[in-house]
């Protein structure tokens, strides 16, 4: 991706899936290869509470939370189009997802359970996590949001170690082919 072309960004791009699968890095190393500016919707959540997500799901409640989520990714979405990285429960909200489908395209990071796993690290500061099985837990919530996560627009499979930018490189090839990422005119 060291290339010098310029890309032009027509709709926001949303990356989702699991805690763990990489959409912050992954979505930072695509924005800076499209030239568009970045979004994290957790990020945008902690900040406006100044507080953590663990902190807010412990003192509000996962309800709570979702509701906010949902209000944040509404405004993200609004705004001009970039790369934003969404919370990975926020695409199993119908009206997320609808708005999502509405105005930007949604790109999956589908990571084997293993390897999400080996990257949550116990999963101590991941409130869903907070059970007697974690690992356990991280399975169960992956196979209850596959059928959803599978309606992205665009699914980028991360198996085995993968470079952040090798995967950045697959997605922008894939939003090629879908024409969400195009040439700009020189």
């Amino acid at each position: 991706m060291s290339d010098r072309t310029q890309w032009e960004l027509r709709r926001t791009v949303v990356l989702i899936g699991m805690m763990g699968c990489g959409k912050s890095t992954v979505g930072r190393r695509l924005a800076a290869c499209i030239g568009a500016p970045f979004r994290d919707s957790d990020a945008e959540i902690e900040r406006a509470a100044n507080m953590t997500i663990a902190e807010i799901f412990s003192r509000d409640g996962e309800e709570f939370f979702r509701t906010r989520e949902a209000e944040v990714m509404a405004r993200l979405l609004g705004e001009s189009p970039g790369v934003l990285a969404a919370g990975g429960g926020s695409f199993m909200n119908d009206s997320v997802r609808d708005l999502i489908s509405s105005c930007a395209a949604s790109l999956w990071l589908d990571v084997h359970p293993d390897l999400l796993w080996s990257r949550v690290g116990g999963g101590a500061t991941r409130p869903l996590l907070h059970s007697d099985d974690p690992e356990a837990r991280l399975r169960s919530i992956l196979e209850e949001r596959r059928p959803v996560y599978e309606k992205a627009d665009i699914v980028v499979q991360v198996r085995g170690r993968r470079s952040v930018a090798e995967v950045a490189e697959q997605a922008l090839e894939e939003l090629k082919k879908g024409a969400v990422v195009v040439e700009a005119a020189q």
